[in-house]
């Protein structure tokens, strides 16, 4: 992770400008020394509870232990003797505890520390993102209903297609934020396993019983098989779902993006009062917040592929999956949890112009029913092949006419061009044109898609 201004600890460094306290806390040194400290002190606990270390010792371990402010400039400076970080905080604990610390990490080994800590940082993660994700889809929820009815047009490849509403856009959003939470459930269980099995992961020398009742204290389970390391495919998984959840993110920014554009400008996110778009234009009102939610949400993508690169460690452990993890599990969450709140506040404040969506639905004078005339007339009898013809040769004017290029011929009404083609008026009634043209087909089971959504 890249070194900030807040920067307490040589492995870690967050970056204040997209960093929320609750996530940042959760990767803070002291923090991470402190559940350190939990697992040894469980574990010795359950030593005890075996037999195989004194009940006495296992107090004055807890007692001291738990009293003890660890002291992060101290490990720091044993581990530039030692070169080896859990040796460090081991060295410091007995500091504070005196002679009783010989019983500490009895049969274990760095790794049942290591791995059981950072996923108890990814369980506390997950749980920071999925509070983040509620917010998003009580604010989708809340703006979806409000705009149900809001009628705007529905564009593929960025071109007018047929009618939709506004609610069924957030409507959307909403199902997939909804899947997206549904996905981190499953990777915060998957990540939730502890490993206290000592040397290649045998429990030659500690027994399982341990592990089993550090798993508990933790909130976590104990890990099927863990050759010394916790198998890195979960965390691969756990990473992966936040680079989709991202994805989400940046597919709902994209959209907020377009539709501020100024030639659109059918919503837009809240301008304070106070706030400056541009340095050099004072008129500017600029999509900064989803244009950078689009940048956080490649960074966390980004953390996904060096996630699936640790799976495949040597034999039963090596070391090369730590660096990564030391930078990508405070970087990805820390960036989702801002991305998150972000997104939230940019839906929950969305301003919404209606009346511009109104505007642009009406610009290509009611090209978006070609659809239901080509229907209609495949109804009559008409083969879909001549429907298409006749339909199209009746829209191109209409779209020349709007585009405004200079020397095109084109323009008019696509009902009345319609009205006026023999072929067409053979086969549809002039009623029946014009029934084709109502726009309440287009919306008439948008309760069908809510109740879908939201049940």
């Amino acid at each position: 992770m890249r070194k900030a201004v807040a920067c307490t600890d040589e492995d870690d460094g967050m970056i204040p400008r997209y960093s929320r306290p609750d996530m940042t806390h959760i990767w803070d040194p002291e923090t991470r020394f402190r559940i350190w400290f939990e697992i040894e002190a469980h574990a010795v606990s359950a030593m005890a509870e075996l037999g195989t270390v004194p009940k006495e010792a296992a107090k004055v371990i807890w007692e001291k232990g738990s009293a003890a402010k660890f002291d992060v400039a101290r490990i720091d400076e044993i581990e530039r003797v030692t070169k080896h970080d859990v040796i460090a905080f081991l060295t410091h604990l007995a500091e504070h505890i005196g002679p009783e610390a010989r019983f500490v990490h009895q049969g274990m080994t760095s790794s049942d520390v290591l791995d059981t800590c950072l996923n108890v940082q990814l369980v506390r993660a997950a749980d920071v993102l999925l509070a983040g994700m509620d917010r998003v889809l009580a604010a989708l929820k809340t703006r979806a209903h409000e705009h149900k009815s809001t009628v705007t047009i529905g564009r593929s490849h960025g071109i007018h297609a047929e009618p939709t509403t506004f609610g069924i856009k957030l409507a959307y959003a909403y199902a997939e934020f909804g899947r997206g939470r549904e996905r981190l459930l499953a990777a915060r269980k998957e990540v939730a396993t502890c490993a206290i099995s000592g040397a290649v992961g045998t429990f030659a020398n500690i027994d399982p019983r341990v592990e089993e009742y550090v798993a508990e204290k933790m909130g976590l389970t104990p890990e099927t098989v863990s050759t010394q390391v916790i198998p890195r495919d979960r965390h691969a998984m756990y990473f992966a779902t936040l680079g989709v959840i991202a994805s989400s993110v940046e597919r709902l920014a994209i959209e907020i993006r377009h539709l501020q554009r100024t030639e659109v400008l059918e919503a837009e996110e809240f301008f304070s009062e106070g706030q400056k778009g541009s340095s050099a234009m004072p008129h500017k009102r600029n999509p900064v917040l989803t244009e950078n939610l689009t940048g956080l949400a490649r960074m966390v993508r980004a953390y996904a592929l060096p996630a699936m690169e640790n799976v495949a460690l040597w034999h039963e452990r090596d070391i090369s999956h730590s660096s990564v993890e030391r930078m990508i599990g405070p970087d990805a969450t820390v960036t989702l949890d801002f991305a998150l709140a972000r997104l939230a506040g940019v839906v929950e404040k969305l301003v919404v112009y209606p009346a511009n969506m109104r505007r642009n639905l009406d610009r290509l004078g009611g090209l978006v029913h070609s659809q239901r005339v080509l229907l209609a007339l495949t109804q009559k009898g008409v083969s879909r092949e001549d429907s298409y013809a006749w339909v199209q040769r009746n829209a191109m004017p209409v779209w020349r006419g709007m585009s405004g290029y200079a020397g095109s011929a084109g323009g008019g009404d696509f009902l009345s061009l319609l009205k006026a083609d023999k072929d067409v008026a053979s086969a549809l009634s002039a009623a029946e044109l014009e029934a084709l043209f109502d726009e309440g087909y287009h919306t008439r089971h948008v309760d069908t898609i809510f109740k879908r959504v939201f049940g």
